[in-house]
């Protein structure tokens, strides 16, 4: 029996003698440089980002609203986990020589802050991508605004995640802004008693963690867990006042398209919309902005709401005579119920005949009035129509 003479080499002596290829080499370096090193943070904050926004595509998507919904799951775990370290509540770590689930806790302490900002870092940059589908430039964009401030926070509120009713605050944040979408989702029904049940449930999960921080403390009294749900239940109610104040966004819901047309035809499943030819360096506008009083005005919207959701939307027409006024009035608000499902939205329009001059707004409401989206037109007597055209489809 012969064998073969040649050795195995050893795997170190393999890894010292790896060389990474060049441009991989510069950009390590690059990375470790003095003047690259501090932007690392601003990259990868940049970074997770714009992949959020480019994956976060449908907000009923079952895979994205389970991913949240693990990363809330460890999210709580964590919190359970920092708050009884913090009040001594965890044993002592077993011998080196036990391995048991003790000593792995003991092992991972260490890096809670970290996987604490990168969890709350990944559910406020999906919210801030989620909601932002919904905002619109009015007090609905407050909300977005408290979304987004905390998103960069985060990034800075790693050395005070030492403070119990901190991390619980945080928690109920996240908790509530995942509830407010998810449930209309879940069930189908877009209404306050929704929102109210989500703020419900949304306590109820705080207070049990509360408790579970708490547990095994003898003769515990009820001040303290109050104690230290108290900045989370102040939150869910600035929240809840937020939202009968309309300030914060219609999510699920969110307009995709929007515009006011000379005509409208539908043709199968297409409409025809028809406007006045921009010059060419309008290219991006799709709609009229300007028009006159000889012809009809069609308003044109697609409203992307759930595949379970179906609801009620309003076409809120107003007017204002002149540009100097401050106050539009209101003259029609037209109902619209729609179904969801439909990638680019649930397309519908109405029709307005015989408009006065001045400014003229079609706001596309929920049935308690918060603003999905808003279009508008100057109609102006003395505009004269052009007779070149453009019609698109939708």
């Amino acid at each position: 029996m012969k064998y073969n003479n040649r050795t195995t080499p050893d795997p170190v002596s393999v890894l010292q003698t790896f060389t990474m290829p060049p441009f991989i080499q510069k950009f390590w370096d690059l990375t470790q440089s003095d003047v690259f090193k501090p932007l690392l943070p601003a990259v990868f904050f940049f970074a997770g980002v714009t992949y959020d926004s480019v994956t976060l595509t449908r907000i009923d998507r079952l895979f994205d609203n389970l991913i949240l919904l693990l990363y809330l799951s460890i999210l709580g775990v964590l919190v359970i986990l920092t708050g009884r370290f913090q009040l001594g509540l965890i044993p002592p770590a077993p011998p080196s020589s036990s391995r048991n689930l003790l000593s792995l806790i003991h092992q991972a302490r260490p890096h809670f802050d970290k996987a604490l900002q990168f969890l709350l870092g990944g559910l406020f940059s999906a919210y801030a991508i989620l909601y932002s589908q919904s905002a619109s430039f009015s007090t609905t964009s407050i909300f977005l605004g408290l979304i987004v401030l905390l998103l960069v926070g985060n990034e800075f509120l790693r050395n005070r995640y030492s403070s119990i009713k901190m991390i619980v605050a945080l928690f109920a944040m996240v908790t509530l802004s995942f509830l407010t979408f998810f449930l209309p989702v879940l069930t189908g029904w877009m209404n306050a008693w929704v929102f109210m049940t989500g703020a419900g449930l949304c306590g109820l999960i705080v207070w049990k963690i509360v408790r579970l921080i708490l547990a095994g403390i003898p003769d515990v009294s009820f001040k303290a867990p109050v104690y230290l749900c108290l900045p989370a239940f102040l939150l869910i109610g600035l929240c809840s006042t937020l939202y009968f104040a309309n300030w914060i966004p219609p999510i699920p819901l969110s307009m995709k398209f929007g515009g006011f047309y000379h005509h409208i035809e539908k043709t199968g499943e297409e409409y025809h919309l028809t406007f006045e030819e921009r010059p060419w360096y309008a290219f991006w506008q799709h709609s009229d902005r300007k028009t006159g009083t000889d012809h009809p005005v069609f308003a044109f919207t697609s409203v992307f709401a759930p595949v379970s959701l179906h609801t009620t939307v309003y076409h809120h027409w107003q007017w204002k005579p002149a540009p100097d006024s401050a106050i539009f009035t209101t003259t029609d608000r037209i109902p619209i119920t729609i179904s969801g499902g439909r990638e680019r939205g649930y397309r519908f329009y109405t029709m307005k005949q015989h408009v006065r001059p001045g400014e003229w707004r079609v706001t596309v409401e929920t049935e308690d009035g918060r603003t999905i989206g808003r279009i508008h037109l100057e109609v102006d007597d003395s505009h004269t129509s052009s007779s070149s055209l453009r019609t698109i489809t939708r």
